[in-house]
Order: structure tokens, then sequence, then C-alpha cells
């Protein structure tokens, strides 16, 4: 009884210890995951269980999504996930999204979970057309879409309709021109077979290096007012911020780069923004939430602190992930060349096989040919021999008929009669036996010569009998497969800090920090500027192709806007967008 009671508590201690759980459901862009939280939990707890379980380790780019009254918000990662503003009913969603974007993906997206990630993440945008694409890019970036789904192109595989159920292209652009999607499919395939020999992770850096060039790649906007109730637009992205009008998010009327801000501001629902140059008016705006403010200073805090980050030396744990990345990029390249050598040697040993059964064929065919050049060879040789016995049968009845001529001829004089006249008639009757004789005796000398001929061609026949016989037998013993010679196998300064004091929070940056990198940016913008020239003659190329099919009257704003800067020669880098607004920041702003 004693046992059973201290069982019983033992198992309701073992009960009141379990913590409480509630069940969380992660959405990635190619995914779901559900996990079983404890209350405690904070949002970084919940963020590292997804990083580890996705074996993702560039987390900084990265955060946990969710929507607040329409209005998109982060997992903080210092507050318990449940004090958040979210739904109380289980399962609790999240969005696995990139949260920041980078400058350069090529340097610094290392591991290929990342870099797949962010692919998914840009395509979709652009298909949502939350990322304004010119048609043309729009046509080459889903050939690096197909490539990096498909592989390499083979034409008895991928056969014409096999995207037709693939969503590649933006409606908008679909709707802008007349053209069939078989018409849209030939010029998507036709960059894609130029793709030959690109792995999944190439083709889908190559994508974002295209996309990441495009004006509205990696912004956030913002709708705010400034002093004059203006409505305006603010964006925030890795470069710095940008103000624009509603109405044209392509190109900024003022930008702000990280490296030009001194202080970042906000108080209840007013935002200021204070530039290096003191020179340069301080610009204030007001947004419409609270909360809004919170996010925008999220943004901006994250953004400069990555801007910061590229401008330093790497990390140790950057400088392990890239040296991994290396050795995980060199392995698979020598793999890549080991299937590649071996699918060299695998089509060289069908293309052996190939001319081995072409010879075969063509062997059987010679024997076949020599066997009914042998039957032929005999069936002649049957006949001669044939037409030589009736010859010489004839030979030998015509030599009887001439024996036979004689003994009449012999008879006839042993008994001539004795009178004159019969004596004459008998000459007469001596001579045309004689006559007859010598016809008879030429006839057979004739047929006997016949006979000889005979003989001689039957002779002939039965040598060419053999040769051929020879001939077969040759074929019959050369080998069939030659030996095959074995293929060789080749084989800085410190970080700016942000104060918070009662109602306003403040951003502080430091003018030495700032002033030094702005030489090395420009710098960096004018090759990135050079790098992208060879690609533009090719979407130019395209755009030429397809603009005899365009419908004016179904361009849309963002078109318009893009048409028009490329008619003034704006090249659409967002190095240039930057540059420009720089050029005029040293007067007052006046929006």
């Amino acid at each position: 009884m004693a046992g059973a009671i201290a069982s019983r508590m033992s198992f309701s201690s073992l009960k009141r210890k379990q913590p409480k759980t509630f069940t969380v459901r992660i959405v990635t862009m190619d995914a779901e995951m559900e996990f079983n939280c404890e209350m405690k939990w904070k949002g970084k707890d919940l963020f590292d269980l997804v990083c580890r379980t996705l074996g993702l380790r560039e987390t900084w780019f990265f955060g946990l999504q969710y929507t607040i009254k329409d209005t998109v918000a982060w997992l903080k990662m210092d507050k318990k996930v449940l004090d958040h503003d979210v739904s109380k009913e289980e399962p609790v969603t999240f969005h696995f999204l990139a949260k920041f974007y980078p400058e350069n993906a090529e340097e610094e997206l290392v591991q290929e979970i990342t870099q797949h990630l962010f692919f998914l993440q840009v395509k979709k945008q652009i298909l949502d057309e939350k990322i304004y694409c010119p048609p043309e890019a729009s046509v080459l970036l889903a050939s690096y879409a197909v490539q990096a789904k498909y592989g390499d192109y083979d034409p008895s595989v991928h056969k014409r309709g096999f995207l037709a159920q693939e969503e590649l292209l933006p409606k908008r652009v679909i709707n802008l021109y007349q053209m069939t999607p078989e018409m849209w499919e030939e010029r998507i395939t036709a960059w894609y077979a130029e793709h030959r020999g690109r792995a999944r992770d190439e083709a889908e850096m190559e994508y974002l290096k295209i996309a990441q060039d495009l004006e509205m790649y990696g912004v956030n906007y913002f709708a705010i007012r400034n002093k004059k109730g203006t409505e305006l637009l603010l964006g925030v992205d890795a470069l710095g911020l940008h103000i624009y009008d509603p109405e044209n998010r392509l190109t900024p009327k003022i930008s702000f780069p990280w490296n030009e801000i001194r202080n970042i501001s906000y108080s209840d629902k007013e935002f200021t923004i204070k530039p290096l140059d003191k020179k340069i008016d301080v610009f204030k705006f007001n947004s419409s939430k609270l909360r809004v403010n919170k996010l925008i200073l999220q943004l901006c805090i994250g953004n400069h602190d990555l801007f910061m980050r590229r401008r330093k030396a790497d990390s140790l744990e950057v400088q392990q992930m890239k040296a991994q990345a290396r050795e995980e990029k060199a392995r698979k390249q020598m793999e890549r060349q080991r299937l590649a050598r071996e699918k060299q040697m695998r089509e060289e040993a069908e293309r052996t096989r190939d001319e081995l059964e072409r010879r075969l064929l063509q062997m059987k065919e010679e024997a076949t040919m020599a066997n009914e050049a042998l039957m032929r060879s005999e069936e002649t040789a049957d006949l001669l021999a044939e037409k030589a016995q009736i010859t010489e049968e004839e030979a030998k009845l015509l030599a009887q008929k001439a024996a036979e001529a004689e003994q009449e001829m012999q008879r006839i004089k042993a008994t001539a009669i004795r009178t004159e006249e019969e004596k004459r008639l008998m000459e007469q009757k001596v001579l045309e036996a004689e006559v007859l004789a010598l016809k008879m005796a030429e006839e057979s000398e004739r047929r006997a010569k016949e006979a000889d001929q005979l003989k001689q061609d039957l002779q002939e026949a039965r040598e060419a009998e053999r040769r051929a016989k020879q001939k077969l037998l040759e074929i019959a013993t050369k080998p069939t497969y030659p030996p095959m010679n074995p293929i060789p196998a080749p084989l800085p300064p410190d970080i700016p800090s942000f104060n918070i004091i009662g109602d306003s929070l403040s951003f502080d940056f430091k003018d030495t920090d700032m002033k030094r990198l702005s030489m090395e940016i420009e710098k960096e913008k004018v090759e990135y500027m050079e790098k992208s020239k060879h690609l533009q003659e090719q979407l130019n190329e395209l755009k030429t192709e397809i603009e005899a099919l365009k419908l004016k009257e179904r361009e849309t704003a963002l078109d318009i806007l893009h048409n028009e800067n490329s008619d003034r020669g704006g090249s659409s880098s967002k190095h240039n967008t930057i540059k420009k607004p720089q050029a005029q920041g040293r007067r007052p702003i006046c929006i």
C-alpha cells in the first residue's frame, strides 16, 4: 500500500515538472514546420531552433515575420514569443523570411541554403510584381529559374510545351505583348539552352546577381507625410534611406546613404533624419502609426549594422564559413568534373558500340552477298556441267553417224553394180556419201571444240566457286570487335550607438566612421556598373526583338517610368540612383 502511494506521488511530481508548451508553425519559402515551444521561450530561442533545423548559419539576414492588423512585424529576439501581439490560437504561425538584403549577393551569401532561400523569395516578389522587372530582364531571369529547376537543356527531354504549367513571368509582362505562351517559351528556352553546365546553386546566384540591380530590389516602402503634409514614400534598403513620390517607386527624389547620416530618431509618430553635413537641413516626416516608426527604426538599425560590417574585416565565423564554402565548392566542382568525364566516357563507349554494331551489320551484309554469289556460282557451274554433258553426247552421236556413213560408203563400194549406169549412179552416191561424211566430220569436230570450251568454262566456274568459299571463310573467321584503346581519364571605428530616453529614441553616427568610407563606396559603385555592361547589351537585344509585339495601351505607370528613364539614358543601377541625389545633397532639402 505504501509502495503504491509512493509511486503515485513520484508520477505526480514528474507530471508537475514537465514544462507547459504551445505549438508554433514556421512557414519558409518552400516548406512548413511545426515545433513545440515552452511558454517561457523568447524569440531568440525559437529563431535559433528554426535556423538549426534548416542548417542555416548566416542568420543575420533573416527573421520571423507576423502580421498585426494588416501591418508587418518581426519577432523580437529578447522578448517572449507569447508576449508579442500574436494570435493565441494554436498553432501560432510565423513566416521565416529575409529581413535584410545584401549589397552584393555573390560576395556576401556564403551558404547554399542562404542563396536558395533568397532566390525563392526574390523570385516570388518579382512574379507578384512587388519588385518591378522590365520584360527583357524577366525573360532572362526565367531562363535561369528553369536552369535551376530542370538542369541542362536536353532537346529530347525538354520538348515543346514543357514549361506550359510553370509560372515564370509576371502577368504584367505577359499582358503587355501580343505573344502566345509558345512564343514566350521559345524565347525563354533559347536563353535556357545557353546556360548548359551551370549547377543549381550557380543558376540561382546568376538570378540574384541580375535581380539585385533592379530599382525596387530589397527596398521596404512606408507611407509618410512631410512637414507640409505632402504624401511621400520612405524606402529603407541596404544602401540607405530614400524618399519617393508615391507614383514613382523607381527613382527617389532624394537619398541619404548610411555613411552620410549622423542621427536617426523618432518621437511618437514624428521621425527625424539628421545628415552628417550640418549645412543640409534636417528632414522630418510623420508616419501613420507608432508601430510603423518602430519597424522603420528596426530596419534602419539592422541595415546600418550590416553596412558597417561589410566594410570591416570578416569575423572568424564568417571566415570559417567562407573557407568551408570554398572547400565545398571545390569538392562539388571536382565531382561535376568526374561526372562529366564519366558521361564523356559513356558517350564515347556508346559511339564505339554503335560503330561496332554498324560494322557487324556491314559484315553480315557482305557475308550474305558472298553466300548469294556462291549460290549463283554453284548454279552456273551446274548449268555449264549439264550443257557440257549434252554437247558431249551430241558429239558422240555425230561420231556414230559419221561411222555409219563410212560403213555405208564402203558397202556401196563393195557392192558396186556391173553396168556403167549403175557405176555412174554408184559413183554419184559415193560422192554424195563422201560429201555427207565430210560435213559430218566437220560438224563432229565443231561439236568437239564446243565440248572442250564448255569443259574450260566449267573449270573456271569451279575456280570461282572455290574463291567465293575462301572469301566467305575469311569473313566468318574475322574478329567482330576490334580492341579498344582505354580512354585516359583527365584527370574600423566603433559602431554608432542608439540611445532610448523616455518616449524618444535617438541613433548617433560618428563623423569619423562615415567620412572615411565615402571614397571607397564611390569606387565600388563605378566597378559594379562596369560588370553589368555586357548583361545590359543582352537585355537590349531581347527588348528590341519583342518591342514590335508590345500593346502600348496596357503599359503600367511603372513601365512608362522605366521607359522614360531608359530613353534619358539613365542606368537602372541602384548605385547611380544614390549617386545623383548625393551631388544635390549640399543644398537645403525642399520636398
